[in-house]
């Protein structure tokens, strides 16, 4: 067992490696990425959902995402029904900086997968869903596998 958080240790200081000096560039740090992956991973996300994946505090979110609203990454649009909720999604910038961000660690998960095979790769997604402490959080990855099953790419 100690092997293995030692493997996640250095797994993931890995795995971010390549983004945080992509980052650093921009003098932004991991909780932009964050921002930035999320956002774009569902588009006209509101706030309150954001919090809620991210689980910081609004004064946290408030300063990253200001930054990034302010630099031209992410627009703020108010809801359609609802004017007080801020919907959120990357501008054409944020699109372009994601895909940088994102590029490597694509390459270094496919490599991985290709390498360990798909018995091994579902048994490390059980893996990772077993160390998720908030059932409503899985069930967002089990909807995933559902809609995948059904022929939609959940990843």
């Amino acid at each position: 067992m100690s092997q293995g958080i030692e493997l996640l240790f250095f797994a993931y200081r890995d795995f971010t490696a390549e983004p945080d000096t992509i980052l650093a560039q921009y003098d932004f740090g991991r909780a932009h990425h964050r921002v930035i992956h999320f956002v774009g991973r569902h588009p006209q996300m509101t706030v309150g959902e954001l919090l809620g994946i991210l689980r910081i505090t609004k004064q946290s979110l408030n300063r990253v995402l200001g930054q990034l609203v302010r630099q031209g990454f992410i627009i703020q649009r108010p809801g359609a029904r609802d004017r007080r909720q801020r919907l959120l999604d990357l501008t054409s910038k944020g699109r372009e900086l994601e895909r940088r961000l994102s590029e490597p660690q694509r390459v270094r998960v496919a490599n991985a997968y290709r390498e360990a095979g798909a018995r091994a790769v579902e048994g490390f997604r059980k893996v990772l869903l077993g160390i998720i402490a908030d059932e409503d959080d899985r069930r967002r990855f089990e909807r995933m596998e559902r809609r995948s099953s059904d022929g939609v790419s959940a990843i």
